[in-house]
């Protein structure tokens, strides 16, 4: 079983409040648009991290991360991208793959809005963790927390920050 902290959108912050959520986890994954690689280097110096890079991420970060990030945790497959959509609008520069060849649970960020929801067509979860950096037009920092074990899951949960 693997304890997972699901963000996005940091926008070169990051705080405390993040990190103490980080400490708790088995793996970090980052769903793009970082900002200042600050950020990624204080939770790697904590946990694993797997994470994409996104539209106002900087040619540093797109050395260093990629546009997709498709791996095994445990028995689920994931695939990260940042711009990706939702069911069933999905982006078009992913839609294709997605149809082809559905992942178990298909993350992005790129919005700001939180979003979990199933795509029963294709039979997978969708997330956005929404936003956990101030900037942008969210009121309330958001991340997910969640657990995979075998091909579960589960024990879901919303980690809401004071009001920007």
């Amino acid at each position: 079983m693997k304890k997972i902290l699901l963000l996005s959108d940091t926008h070169s912050y990051i705080d405390d409040a993040i990190l103490k959520h980080v400490k708790q986890a088995d793996e970090v994954w980052h769903a793009g648009d970082i900002g200042d690689l600050e950020v990624t280097d204080q939770i790697k110096n904590l946990k694993p991290l797997r994470a994409v890079y996104g539209n106002i991420d900087d040619a540093k970060a797109r050395t260093e991360f990629p546009l997709h990030n498709r791996f095994m945790c445990e028995d689920v497959d994931v695939w990260i991208t940042h711009i990706g959509g939702y069911p069933p609008k999905y982006n078009s520069n992913v839609r294709d793959a997605l149809v082809a060849n559905p992942p178990k649970l298909f993350i992005t960020g790129h919005s700001h809005i939180l979003k979990v929801m199933p795509d029963k067509k294709l039979n997978l979860i969708h997330m956005n963790p929404g936003a956990a950096g101030k900037h942008g037009f969210h009121n309330v920092r958001t991340m997910l927390r969640f657990k995979i074990d075998g091909a579960a899951i589960k024990d879901l949960e919303v980690i809401e920050f004071e009001t920007r």
